[in-house]
């Protein structure tokens, strides 16, 4: 039986469908109604998910009856990055939830004899940019900001848990990941496409990695099987780097708007952004962030499932159907 926390997420809803297919799934919420609107979805093979409340978790939660008859743990549950940081201290905001939980569920787990569990980290723990290289998992960590500092000292201390107890750790760092649902940036750009407003970014030639979220799911899924992955991280992408002008152009021509791109040089835009406030938007519009993930295709035999130009078309339809 697997047990996904964050079941309700973005993330967490693809996967548990594609695991309740045939597996036995503990699907952890914070308060039912689930999405699907039943307490328990049969699957098509044998498998079934179970939605559970579990209210809002904590550094002293008790997972006992929980974990009673799991043999994983899929953890998403998460402080995930703010857009517009409102607490006082984020990096204590941060630690409380993507840090103090996840010890605790992890020290749960290891008395439990739960054998494995997979932690969805992210890439923003190598950093937040990458110049002529892409991010791989030999690099040493970067952290640029209090979610990116969170999901590293969750990562050191789950492995350390599992050096201990011999619990297996398995931790996968996605870049940014779209598909239909999606929000934050994404979205945003999705927004911007649709209202063909001119924007100064055809002079841009950077370089991005991305992720759909059914790729994901089933790096995921992998991850949670496989013999091989025990003790690994992994690093993951739809291993289709794209500029950000290239992007908004695929979004445009899909939504049937122009594509309003001006020349203007990307230095004076940082400069400019920086001196609103915006220093750190205009990074990831015009900075290059690449993801190698050739690691777990090889090691895992794992090739993501879907184009990106699958992915993306999915997106959008959902975005028409949503907003337009």
């Amino acid at each position: 039986m697997i047990l996904v926390t964050g079941a309700s997420g973005f993330v967490g809803q693809p996967l548990c469908r594609r695991l309740g297919v045939a597996t036995e799934v503990k699907a952890l919420v914070r308060t039912l109604a689930n999405p699907s609107g039943e307490q328990t979805v049969a699957g098509e093979n044998g498998g079934h998910v179970q939605w559970m409340a579990a209210g809002d978790l904590h550094a002293v939660t008790d997972w006992s009856a929980l974990l009673r008859g799991v043999s994983t743990v899929i953890h998403l549950a998460a402080r995930t990055h703010v857009l517009h940081e409102t607490a006082s201290e984020p990096l204590a905001a941060y630690r409380r939830i993507n840090v103090e939980v996840t010890e605790r569920l992890a020290r749960s787990c290891a008395a439990a004899g739960v054998k494995r569990v997979v932690f969805l980290s992210s890439i923003k723990v190598n950093g937040e940019s990458t110049c002529q290289s892409p991010f791989r998992e030999s690099d040493t960590p970067q952290p640029q900001d209090a979610y990116g500092f969170s999901k590293h000292e969750a990562e050191v201390s789950l492995t350390n848990i599992g050096r201990v107890s011999g619990l297996e750790i398995v931790i996968v760092r996605p870049p940014l990941v779209y598909g239909p649902g999606v929000k934050g940036n994404f979205l945003r750009l999705l927004n911007i496409a649709r209202q063909g407003w001119p924007l100064p970014l055809a002079s841009v030639q950077n370089l991005r990695s991305f992720i759909y979220v059914e790729n994901l799911v089933d790096a995921i899924a992998t991850c949670a099987t496989h013999p091989k992955a025990a003790g690994k991280t992994y690093l993951v992408s739809d291993a289709e780097d794209t500029s950000t002008p290239e992007l908004l152009r695929q979004l445009s021509s899909r939504l049937g708007k122009p594509a309003r791109l001006i020349p203007f040089p990307p230095w004076l835009l940082r400069v400019a952004a920086t001196m609103v406030g915006r220093g750190a938007e205009a990074s990831r519009l015009l900075g290059s962030l690449r993801v190698d993930s050739s690691f777990i295709q090889s090691d895992l035999d794992w090739t993501p499932p879907f184009r990106m130009t699958e992915g993306l078309n999915r997106t959008v339809q959902w975005h028409k159907d949503k907003f337009q």
